[in-house]
């Protein structure tokens, strides 16, 4: 059986409307969509060392899985 190279739930169609909506933006319309996402409630932005990352995707998996 052939594996997917798109995480769960996505495939080549919706990779290409992605590519498109952001192609398309304008870049005030960007950095709208930049700051929204910092406002945006029950959510949190930070920056943390890349080394970490892995570990902190592994979190985020194992809560959104409970």
């Amino acid at each position: 059986m052939k594996q997917s190279g798109f995480p769960p739930g996505w495939d080549a169609e919706r990779v290409r409307r992605v590519l498109a909506h952001y192609e398309s933006q304008s870049e005030e319309e960007a950095v709208a969509e930049d700051e929204a996402a910092f406002e945006a409630f029950g959510q949190t932005v930070m920056e943390v060392p890349t080394e970490i990352v892995p570990a902190i995707r592994e979190l985020i998996a194992k809560h959104k899985a409970a």
